[in-house]
Order: structure tokens, then C-alpha cells, then sequence
């Protein structure tokens, strides 16, 4: 089971992911993509999610459009953990690919 971040290591894992920031009120990172067209967001919904079965750590997200707004957090450690930052660093990976 993954263990929620202690505050010294959220602050550094979240400095290698500048375009997340936390959510008012829970413990979870979040982020926001907006891609060319419909077709580039659900390529890249796609790739996420080939990700997320291969780490067994699956995101929050909506999608309209070519909007795609995703939120992680660990729900078995009670909020943030190492799952989220590294999927989050797999998310902007994935994401160059299309904007």
C-alpha cells in the first residue's frame, strides 16, 4: 500500500511539476490540458490510460472538447503519495507529445 507524502517531500516532488498545483480543500494534485482539437485530447486520454492500467494508479478526469482536466491523489494512503507524482511526471511526459 503506498504511503501519503510527508509536507517536506510533497514540496519536493512538487517542484519538478510546475504546471500542477494542490486542490483547495483535499489532498491531490491537479492539472489542466488543453489540446489542437478533440481528436489530440482523447489520443492523449488514451495514452494516460494505458499508463494509469500499467501502474495500477488510475487519475480523476473530465474531458470537453479538447479540454482535459485531470486530479491525483492516492484514495488507499488517504491523499498525496510517490503514485501521484510519478504518474503527474508521466502525464507531462505524455502530454509533449501532443501540444
Amino acid at each position: 500500500m503506498a504511503e501519503r507524502l510527508k509536507p517536506e517531500d510533497r514540496a519536493a516532488g512538487l517542484c519538478g511539476l510546475p504546471d500542477w498545483h494542490t486542490c483547495e480543500g483535499r489532498d491531490a494534485i491537479s492539472r489542466s490540458f488543453r489540446f489542437r482539437d478533440f481528436r489530440d485530447a482523447f489520443a492523449f486520454m488514451t495514452q494516460v490510460a494505458l499508463v494509469a492500467e500499467k501502474m495500477n494508479h488510475h487519475p480523476e478526469w473530465s474531458n470537453v472538447y479538447r479540454s482535459v482536466d485531470i486530479t491525483l491523489s492516492t484514495h488507499d494512503a488517504g491523499g498525496l503519495s510517490r503514485l501521484d507524482l510519478e504518474m503527474a511526471s508521466e502525464i507531462d511526459r505524455l502530454a509533449g507529445r501532443f501540444i
